[in-house]
């Protein structure tokens, strides 16, 4: 049992839920949406009193596009931001070069999205708020946890003085996290020995069609970031480990006056500044009993891949469904799995962003590749992976319905059910249930497969089933003949017959 005291004046529970989620950033946001469009009952709390209004995780990568088009956002975010520009170095004679910030690649039929977004954290969260709405919830602000402690069949909080009685909790409450203090869960790590400055300006003299930078790889460097869907710029510095930092207007213009050696560029309002360590540490444990962890509560990485905020609402977009699925008469069981997919993604988004950190300290070059846009990320060694390629993401491709008209796979696996494909199997038979949809491409299939597109991304022969998960990862593939496999399968992830 976990137990922190709270002041005394606790009240009786006014109100019960499901599932109580400290921290209304973009991981408790991300698993909100999840849940309220599967009809959970939550309840989303934040100890700030309002909304985060900074910039600080801006990038939105590849991957994170595919889970927000799920959660019916991805038109609205790609509308309000913006693509990266390139990166430009300014060199002490006046002289600059320009290059590529990060890999663009194409879309590809099984990868609609290659191009990473800038969109400001406080964007994100505000779109996310939006669609909460739609769903008919929102965030409590200046609600504080004071204390919570535990048993078998659920957790008993205090939050703002009122007791109240959920059957689990979920801390995405940051670095942190008071949730995972209480938990006595380790938070082991690093302090990577750089600290940094990033704030919100309105700034005047610098045009906006490149990432500025100086003085890349050395202790007083600095970079100057259009903010795409605001009038801004993000200013990015290096400062000293110890002392004060000056961060008012006069201050920050200060800085950018003696780094950039010009007295052209005026900074007319500051919306946002703070100076930080940089850190890379992984929690011990994702999940103790009926408390579990997700998103800088359980990780936090440097900046500099960009890996953040996209990890920790992927880590959201694979609990909510477990979550629904344990609340709606699933094993238990199968909320270890979230800890068993997720902690490995991210040590190694924490290794690869501290790996790209010590490449910008060493000699300035900053350049992400597709290692940083997600798309490789699957959890093929899960307990939940049956057969081959099970575990990985599953592709997109465009097909046609039987009537003639075009669809994709993503809009067949749009929503919260799972999806099994069978393919060239028009005899297979499975018993219909909630939550679980079918569909048969091929001969007689309500599918029609006409470019090949989906053979190549999937290579099932003829026959074969593969089962798509509610996150979209494979979860299961084998032949439709194998439906006693099959059943045994849908029982433990909560569909079985009913």
């Amino acid at each position: 049992m976990c137990n922190i005291h709270g002041s005394g004046a606790e009240r009786m529970a006014e109100f019960a839920t499901d599932v109580l989620i400290c921290g209304a950033g973009a991981a408790g946001l991300a698993l909100a949406v999840d849940l309220a469009r599967r009809d959970v009952a939550f309840r989303l709390v934040d100890t700030a009193s309002e909304p985060f209004r900074g910039s600080r995780g801006k990038g939105i990568q590849p991957r994170s596009l595919e889970v927000f088009e799920d959660l019916g956002v991805v038109d609205r975010m790609v509308a309000a931001g913006g693509a990266y520009p390139p990166q430009r170095v300014h060199r002490a004679d006046g002289s600059f070069a320009d290059s590529p910030f990060q890999e663009i690649g194409e879309p590809t039929p099984r990868e609609p999205y290659r191009v990473p977004l800038m969109l400001p954290q406080f964007m994100t969260e505000a779109i996310l708020r939006e669609r909460l709405a739609e769903l008919g919830e929102q965030p409590r602000y200046g609600q504080v946890l004071e204390a919570f402690t535990q048993d078998g069949a659920g957790v008993t909080a205090t939050v703002a003085g009122v007791t109240l009685r959920a059957r689990y909790l979920v801390g995405a409450d940051g670095g942190r996290s008071l949730v995972r203090h209480t938990l006595g869960v380790g938070f082991p790590g690093k302090t990577l020995e750089v600290r940094a400055l990033v704030a919100d300006m309105a700034l005047d003299g610098l045009s906006r069609d490149a990432w500025h930078r100086w003085k890349d790889g050395q202790p007083d460097s600095m970079s100057l970031c259009p903010l795409m869907g605001t009038d801004w710029f993000q200013l990015q510095a290096r400062i000293p480990l110890d002392g004060e930092v000056d961060l008012s207007p006069e201050g920050l213009a200060g800085m950018i006056a003696a780094r950039t050696g010009r007295s052209d560029l005026r900074v007319r309002s500051v919306s946002w500044a703070s100076a930080y360590s940089m850190n890379a540490r992984l929690a011990d444990r994702y999940k103790v009993g009926r408390v579990l962890l997700a998103g800088d509560a359980a990780h936090i990485h440097p900046p500099t891949g960009g890996q953040g905020l996209n990890t920790s609402v992927q880590d959201a977009y694979n609990l909510g469904w477990k979550l629904a699925a344990v609340l709606r008469g699933a094993p238990p069981s199968l909320l270890d799995t979230y800890e068993e997919e997720r902690r490995p993604i991210a040590a190694g988004m924490l290794g690869l962003s501290t790996r790209l950190l010590e490449a910008a300290r060493a000699d300035g070059g900053m350049r992400r590749g597709r290692d940083t846009q997600q798309l490789d990320i699957g959890y093929p060694g899960s307990s939940l992976a049956l057969g081959r390629n099970a575990g990985n993401r599953a592709p997109d491709a465009p097909l046609q319905g039987a009537a003639g008209q075009p669809t994709r796979l993503f809009e067949l696996f749009r929503g919260t059910h799972w999806t099994l494909l069978a393919y060239d199997a028009p005899s297979f038979t499975i018993v219909p249930r909630p939550g679980l949809r079918l569909h048969r491409i091929g001969e007689r299939g309500d599918i029609v497969d006409a470019a090949g597109h989906f053979r190549d991304a999937y290579g099932l022969a003829a026959g074969e089933c593969v089962l798509v998960r509610p996150d979209g990862y494979i979860g299961a593939v084998l032949p439709a003949g194998e439906t006693a496999a099959l059943e045994a399968y849908l029982t433990v992830v909560g569909l079985p017959v009913r």
